[in-house]
């Protein structure tokens, strides 16, 4: 339920913040406007203000099918208009007037992307602390001599480094620069009296195509360091089973020191032998003693592999730290943030098309319901986050040049600016019709990404 309720509160938000757009900027531009919806199909909800604007007399609709919504303006290429009211038909607006109109809704998109992330800035948000845990094997940050336990105090493209507040933080910047095939440079903070050094994360040879966990994994950079301390014990499980308690610290598996908790959960997951759980002697930390005990984990069958468990939950929380800014400087971060977000946007639809980037990166309406419900339940922060992102999203995909979007009418005027008349109807139906074709293409690979990650 919190899921359903999550998506369509986000889709309703997203839907009427783009329309008021145009609704707005047309009343502005003294068009007439005959009906605002938010929905298609059969009508729910109708009414008109007991007070409207000037020279307005809008109708406000709420439609069965949430999936949209648009502003219906007094347009002759629309139907008969009375000739006293010709000068308030759209289509005999002068050109700026009508482009204005036209990006007002992908621009209030991007206006609510910079207020939902200032707000969330206001707020402040409880983030884990940029301190890394110990990346696997053969990864980027291995070869760039990273071994666990570091903390990122400045990182920065081209030798321009800034302050890293978090460890998510941090994975934006290294998905930045993975996507955007740049080199990070990171400032690990000095400890135990050595200054600070730097680190330099090739991303640039990472080729990646799209920011998956896979991606991560090769960079070296999964989760934020947490002590590898044995949580709460299942009863019956191998823990309990061969001493293990809630609280322990262990030092090392075997001849392995243990440096963090994701390493030790993946060593757990692969000490299996031919015939079961490989028993390793596991060095740990019990109330301010050192102990040594055999465990051998239980194997389980999950998604076609073998792997190991040992029934407890393994891992402290990680550091937290209250990432916030004051008024104006979260309003500047939400500024920024929603051009990093569009900048990026638009870079990965560019390499889509020339095929430097996979096509799983598009996400549809399962994805997005699924996030809604996750981000919902994680608290209003995270929430406002997503609403952001979504919202950016809304916004960048609306000024593609495709016919049937926004950005496609803009295209239309910036042709009828070159060449002083507008796109003839002949020319118009078959961009229109060209349009929803690769429209609906879209649409059904972002539906086929959707089922397999939620079902493949």
């Amino acid at each position: 339920m919190l899921t359903i309720v999550a998506f369509v509160v986000a889709l309703g938000l997203l839907i009427a913040v783009h329309e008021y757009g145009h609704y707005r900027v047309a009343v502005a531009c003294n068009v007439k406007v005959i009906r605002f919806s938010i929905g298609f199909g059969r009508a729910l909800v109708r009414w008109k203000p007991r007070r409207p604007r000037p020279g307005q007399d809008t109708e406000f609709v709420i439609g069965a099918i949430p999936l949209g919504g648009y502003v219906r303006m007094l347009d002759e290429r629309e139907g008969p208009v009375d000739p006293q009211e010709r000068h308030r038909a759209f289509n005999t607006q002068p050109l700026g007037s009508r482009a204005a109109i036209v990006a007002a809704g992908p621009l209030a998109n991007l206006l609510l992307a910079v207020l939902l992330y200032s707000v969330v800035n206001w707020i402040g948000v409880q983030e884990p602390t940029a301190v890394l845990g110990q990346p696997p094997a053969s990864s980027l940050a291995a070869e760039a001599g990273l071994r666990g336990g570091e903390r990122i105090s400045r990182a920065g493209f081209e030798g321009d480094l800034d302050a890293v507040e978090s460890f998510e933080d941090l994975r934006w910047r290294i998905t930045r620069g993975a996507l955007d095939g740049r080199d990070l440079t990171l400032e690990v903070a000095g400890a135990n009296g050595r200054p600070p050094h730097e680190v330099v994360l090739p991303l640039s040879r990472m080729g990646a195509k799209e920011a998956d966990p896979g991606m991560f994994r090769r960079i070296g950079v999964l989760a934020p360091f947490t002590r590898p301390a044995i949580g709460e014990l299942l009863s019956g499980g191998a823990a309990e089973r061969d001493g293990l308690r809630q609280g322990d610290l262990v030092l090392a598996m075997g001849a392995d020191e243990i440096v963090d908790a994701q390493q030790l959960r993946e060593r757990i997951r692969t000490a299996i032998g031919a015939d079961g759980g490989r028993t390793e002697a596991w060095r740990i930390e019990r109330d301010g003693r050192v102990l040594t005990l055999d465990v051998t984990p239980d194997v389980r069958e999950e998604g076609g592999q073998r792997i190991g468990r040992i029934g407890a939950y393994v891992g402290a929380p990680p550091e937290m730290v209250t990432v916030r800014q004051g008024p104006v400087d979260g309003l500047w971060r939400g500024a920024v943030k929603t051009w990093e977000v569009s900048a990026l946007t638009v870079r990965m639809m560019g390499k889509m098309l020339i095929g430097e980037a996979s096509i799983r990166n598009i996400s549809g309406p399962l994805t997005i319901a699924d996030y809604a419900g996750k981000s919902a339940s994680l608290g209003l922060t995270q929430y406002l986050v997503f609403l952001a992102l979504i919202s950016v999203s809304l916004g960048v995909l609306n000024l593609m040049p495709l016919p049937v979007l926004d950005g496609g009418h803009l295209m239309y005027y910036l042709w009828e600016a070159l060449t002083g008349k507008g796109v003839s109807d002949a020319w118009m139906e078959r961009l229109q019709r060209g349009g929803v074709a690769l429209l609906l293409v879209m649409m059904s690979i972002a539906l086929f990404n959707d089922v397999n990650r939620l079902f493949g």
